[in-house]
């Protein structure tokens, strides 16, 4: 697979069978009069490079707290990319939105390989039907990615903030009883979305990753397993035709919107 000039400077090159984009905070609790830092990261496995703050990467990023909705501001360049010298008691949910980037496909094979792994149900059928090349063809992609934090008590919830697509919790992993699991609901423009793969990343103390797949049910709701003093990142992929203008813009054939999630569960 052969990246594109944009898709490196925006993100790095990670095979695309695989590579999520999330926010990973050095801490996911911290008192209220604590500094607070995140790294946003791209790679796989729950591991990868750690990205610099350069706003021209994305289009919004927000953090939503029981004083409302403030932006993410930061210098060019900083390292971790989040730097927050207090934030108020509470859950908070940072919410980020990148802007378009682009994958060159050299092969079918490759694609197809993509989309098996986030089961998106394109077939060569489907790719062939449409008259589109069987060889370096374009996929455009954005991140919807959310992290919840808990600030001091934690106490709180999360909501849908109208990205185009979006995991949304349903449960608080820092004040809920999590014996039953993890409750989450997969979006897409403002609709549930059933019977779709949500994938799993799951953190030990001791970096240790393990991962799963789970389906959303009719509502568009997975319950996840979780274990006390794990970390979690899940990660959910749309995939669509580009619209007109963003395939004339970009010279795209195929579009991926990707939802992700992280957050710890206490000891």
């Amino acid at each position: 697979m052969r990246f594109t000039p944009a898709l490196i400077a925006t993100f790095f090159a990670f095979p695309a069978t695989a590579h999520e984009l999330w926010i990973e905070p050095v801490q996911f609790q911290i008192s209220p009069d604590s500094k607070f830092e995140a790294h946003i990261v791209n790679g796989q496995e729950f591991e990868g490079i750690r990205l610099a703050y350069i706003p021209r990467r994305f289009e919004n990023f927000v953090v939503v707290t029981s004083e409302g909705i403030q932006s993410v501001d930061g210098r060019i360049g900083d390292t971790p990319a989040v730097q927050i010298e207090a934030l108020p008691e509470g859950l908070a949910v940072f919410a980020y939105k990148s802007r378009v980037a682009t994958v060159d496909y050299e092969t079918y094979e490759d694609f197809q390989s993509f989309v098996d792994h986030k089961a998106l149900g394109i077939t060569r059928e489907d790719h062939d039907a449409r008259g589109l090349a069987p060889e370096n063809f374009f996929e455009a992609y954005w991140r919807f990615s959310k992290s919840l934090v808990a600030v001091g008590s934690g106490v709180g919830s999360d909501s849908i903030l109208g990205l185009e697509t979006e995991l949304v919790a349903l449960e608080n992993p820092y004040t809920d009883n999590m014996d039953d699991g993890f409750d989450v609901q997969l979006m897409y423009q403002g609709k549930t979305v059933p019977d779709h793969q949500i994938e799993i990343f799951d953190r030990a103390p001791d970096g240790a990753v393990t991962i799963d797949t789970v389906n959303t049910d009719a509502d568009g709701r997975a319950t996840i397993t979780v274990t006390d003093g794990h970390a979690y990142m899940l990660d959910s992929v749309i995939l669509r035709e580009p619209s007109a203008e963003l395939a004339e813009r970009t010279g795209t054939v195929w579009e991926t919107l990707w939802a992700n999630l992280t957050f710890a569960v206490p000891e």
